[in-house]
């Protein structure tokens, strides 16, 4: 479980424009659903998007116009006898503001104004915005091509608006029934992961920026022999300072341990150990000890919770679990202390 507020600080790590003044007011609200939450922050943003105004891409048109345009389409022109009311069928290309990402917007706007959990306040400013998108249409949600979206100068301004998007339609919109839409209460744990990680990450940059923090690639330490077919390794979170490293490996599971029916035992996911291991082992080529790795767990409601150090191989590995169901400050508090224990 995790507060909903706490949703808002992580997008606010994750994307720093939810800092700026005009979103003060959604991080003063207290919000009892994620979709109310997405819909304050969707009508803010939009909003100020409207202000610097609505990006806009050439479309490309096909109609029976009075004065020729683009090419000529000679054979539709025949076919719709379009030339007895003294007109030709061309193919040209329009700018118009109904471009992609303003589709998506639209259409995810839209889904919350329908939303139940979303209050009347957001439906209201929500639909007040939508007056600026009269000549925008509205895309099958469950067609969106989110991964030929790109971003440039232009548009920047669109990425964490249409990040917002991904959470609203992949993380909780169900399948939808007799043409309606229903929204879960919460994201699901794929996508909040995906937030955990990227959270944690900003953190560190924020806050302890002497520590390096990224997201840095791990060469596999080989003797030799063809690499190429070897899967990259890639962490969540790497930490440096000075002569020491820390690799973190995020992990937001609706269970966090691994049952064993047949010895009725719980154990940790041993995928995650295996993995951790062989991040820290690949890294600290030398054997020097310096490089040490942390499995972080978001708390979940469960009995049993992860909190255990081990020396494996000559190397540190902890896991811990960060509760996300509490203040912001105890957060931070949590995160400040395993940077000071584990590496400062």
């Amino acid at each position: 479980m995790i507060r909903i507020q706490n949703i808002y600080y992580m997008l606010a790590y994750a994307f720093q424009v939810l800092n700026e003044d005009g979103y003060k007011k959604v991080a003063a609200e207290e919000f009892a659903y994620a979709s109310d939450l997405f819909a304050a922050i969707l009508a803010k943003g939009i909003a100020s998007q409207i202000k610097r105004g609505l990006s806009r891409e050439y479309v490309g048109k096909t109609e029976a116009i009075c004065s020729p345009a683009g090419k000529i389409n000679v054979s539709a022109s025949v076919r719709q006898n379009s030339m007895l009311k003294k007109q030709l069928v061309c193919d040209y290309d329009e700018f118009t503001e109904n471009a992609y990402m303003n589709k998506i917007l639209k259409t995810t706007a839209m889904i919350l104004i329908h939303c139940p959990e979303v209050s009347a306040q957001h439906k209201k400013d929500l639909r007040k915005t939508m007056l600026y998108f009269s000549n925008v249409d509205e895309v099958d949600p469950r067609r969106i091509q989110w991964s030929c979206i790109r971003y440039h100068r232009n548009n920047a301004t669109y990425k964490m608006l249409l990040n917002i998007c991904y959470l609203v339609i992949e993380g909780m919109l169900m399948t939808e029934q007799e043409g309606s839409r229903k929204l879960t209460h919460y994201v699901d744990d794929q996508r909040m992961h995906k937030l955990f990680e990227k959270f944690v990450l900003e953190y560190y940059r924020r806050h302890y920026p002497q520590l390096n923090a990224s997201a840095a690639h791990i060469d596999w330490d080989v003797d030799g022999g063809e690499i190429e077919y070897l899967p990259t390794m890639k962490s969540d979170i790497t930490l440096r300072y000075k002569d020491k490293t820390l690799i973190i490996d995020t992990k937001y599971y609706e269970h966090m341990m691994q049952t064993n029916s047949f010895y009725n035992s719980r154990t940790l996911h041993s995928q995650n150990m295996y993995q951790i291991f062989t991040y820290v082992k690949n890294m600290d080529a030398a054997n020097s000890g310096n490089v040490s790795g942390l499995l972080l767990y978001a708390k979940t409601d469960e009995e049993i919770i992860p909190d255990s150090d081990y020396i494996i191989g000559g190397n540190y590995i902890s896991i811990k679990t960060l509760n996300l169901n509490t203040d912001f400050s105890n957060i931070a508090q949590q995160l400040n202390s395993i940077a000071e224990r584990m590496l400062l």
